[in-house]
């Protein structure tokens, strides 16, 4: 049997799934038990001792039968109803009607039982006084009125242990949900260190609660570490060779400066100048976030900052729209390296196209920052290509319009999952060239 149209009813969290396991056994188990008591309590013990009752009624209608006439009957009333806690009255006073509550389970099993076996049955009013039972018989007579305590066809207070079990069954649930939490508490503080260093932050963690739990703590630790020195490892590698490289690319342009002017000394400049871009490239991913730690910064200030410095450097670009939360919303951010790849995204647009429009869209739990170009973009099936280190794509962007070294859309990609992001890349429909989307996590 398939049971996945469930899926959508049932709860998220680990809270909800946790309190559902442990609801639902001891709510079947109150409805059971329940179930079984009213059964036995409100049918059983209820015909047994209306039964016992219906004996004493009997015995009391024979006499009454037998009496030859009504004076006789009454005496007869009179000797032997009061032993037997009856109080009878012949002929009847007022009116007796079948009246019982609809939640009255025990008033109706009684009544079914005095209809079967009470002769010259009439009615049975448990309404008028909840604690007597008033009933009308026909005789011979005329129509005789008892009237004896509700207690003697049905168990007294019968509701308590209901109520004890709903109580007892709230207290242990409250227990369970303070001991579930203390369980599930190490949970979630795993879930906190490992969103902070999706997010590039390093928060404190030890691993505690039961083995399952530490078991996974260890190993987040051990991936944590591991993480940390290839990054490490990556930064120093690159940043020595880039070092390294400086001191010869020094040596040729002092070189190439003590040469008489020729075209060939301005061809050999623009290739170590286009050495000394492909350098700072490499130091710009090598350094990656490792520049500043996280802090409250507003993306409106900054997106505004760098696009004011590629206006002042001559760039045909705007901030166009700032859509979502009003001013003064802040996000956790490494503002150097925020700023880094909003510059190298802004400085491709500008590059392949003749201009760009920034927007930025606030939301409750992501920030998104998005530059268009007019320039010739990305086709859809080399864009996946286009985000990784040292790729330059020849057919899809003008390389006329200027050199690089196919570590922009890489540097900005690494950033922003530093920060629990994305980058995307897509059609722009404003300009007709290429979108893309910076993406953050708040």
């Amino acid at each position: 049997m398939n049971f996945a149209w469930l899926k959508k009813y049932m709860p998220k969290t680990l809270y909800g799934r946790a309190a559902l396991i442990l609801l639902v056994p001891v709510v079947t188990i109150q409805l059971v038990v329940s179930i079984v008591f009213i059964q036995r309590l409100y049918e059983g013990v209820t015909r047994q001792m209306t039964e016992n009752v219906l004996l004493e009624l009997k015995f009391i209608l024979e006499r009454i039968e037998a009496s030859p006439d009504l004076a006789a009957a009454r005496r007869e009333i009179e000797r032997i109803a009061p032993p037997l806690a009856f109080e009878v009255k012949l002929p009847a006073g007022e009116p007796v009607e079948n009246r019982r509550h609809f939640y009255d389970l025990s008033g109706r099993e009684m009544a079914d039982v005095l209809n079967a076996g009470l002769p010259g049955f009439r009615a049975v009013d448990l309404v008028q006084n909840g604690r007597l039972v008033k009933l009308l018989v026909a005789t011979r007579h005329g129509d005789m009125e008892i009237i004896f305590s509700r207690r003697r066809v049905a168990a007294s207070n019968p509701h308590q242990l209901l109520v004890l079990m709903v109580f007892t069954s709230m207290l242990m649930t409250l227990i369970a949900y303070l001991f579930l939490r203390n369980q599930l508490r190490p949970i979630k503080r795993l879930v906190k260190a490992s969103e902070a260093f999706g997010k590039g932050e390093i928060v404190p963690y030890s691993p505690s609660g039961a083995i399952e739990v530490r078991a996974a703590g260890a190993s987040f630790l051990a991936m944590r570490a591991r993480i940390e020195r290839h990054i490490e490892q990556r930064t120093m590698m690159l940043s020595g060779v880039s070092h390294d490289l400086r001191t010869p690319i020094t040596r040729l342009r002092l070189g190439l400066s003590m040469l008489e002017d020729c075209p060939e000394k301005e061809d050999l400049l623009r290739d170590v100048e286009d050495m000394e871009r492909l350098i700072e490239g490499f130091l710009d991913f090598a350094r990656g976030n490792a520049e500043d730690d996280p802090d409250e910064t507003d993306p409106v200030a900054l997106v505004r900052g760098v696009v004011e410095k590629a206006r002042r450097a001559g760039g045909d670009v705007i901030l166009a729209e700032v859509a979502g939360e009003a001013g003064g919303a802040t996000a956790r951010l490494r503002a150097n390296a925020v700023e880094r790849a909003l510059q190298n995204l802004i400085d491709n647009a500008l590059r392949y196209g003749n201009r760009a429009e920034v927007r930025v869209t606030l939301g409750e739990r992501s920030i998104r920052i998005t530059i268009e170009d007019d320039g010739p973009g990305i086709p859809p099936d080399m864009r996946e290509r286009a985000i990784r280190p040292f790729t330059r794509l020849e057919p899809a962007r003008n390389q006329d319009r200027g050199t690089g070294v196919g570590l922009g859309l890489a540097i900005a990609a690494d950033i922003a999952r530093a920060h629990g992001g994305s980058l995307r890349l897509t059609e722009s429909e404003r300009l007709g060239g290429l979108r893309v989307d910076l993406v953050f996590a708040r």
